[in-house]
C-alpha cells in the first residue's frame, strides 16, 4: 500500500468513499425531542464523517447528511439511547468504499 494514502487528509479520504443514497428510505432518522435535550450533542462531535451538524438557525436541532454516512455506528454508541434511528441502507445503495 502506498505511503501517499497514510498522508491524506480526513476530507480526501472521505472523497473517496462514494455513497448511493436512497432518498425514498433514509437509513438515519433522529427523534427531535431527545436531541434537542441533549446538550452534549456526542454525535456532532465524535462522527468521523460530519454526518450530524448543529443546525445554524436552531441550535437545539441537528441535522443529517446520509450522504456522508460511513455505517460504522458510531452515533449509536454514544448518543442517547432511543435519540437516533440507524439501519444498514438496503441492498444496493449504501457507503461504496475503495482505495486509493
Amino acid at each position: 500500500m502506498s505511503e501517499d494514502l497514510f498522508k491524506l487528509t480526513l476530507e480526501d479520504r472521505l472523497f473517496r468513499t462514494r455513497y448511493e443514497p436512497d432518498s425514498d428510505h433514509p437509513h438515519i432518522t433522529v427523534d427531535e425531542q431527545i436531541c434537542s435535550r441533549c446538550t452534549e450533542q456526542p454525535c456532532v462531535l465524535l462522527c468521523p464523517a460530519r454526518v450530524y451538524r448543529v443546525d445554524p438557525n436552531d441550535s437545539t436541532r441537528i441535522t443529517v447528511s446520509h450522504d456522508n454516512c460511513l455505517e460504522c455506528g458510531t452515533c449509536l454508541m454514544v448518543c442517547e439511547p432511543g435519540s437516533i434511528e440507524w439501519h444498514f441502507p438496503d441492498g444496493g445503495v449504501g457507503v461504496k468504499y475503495r482505495v486509493g
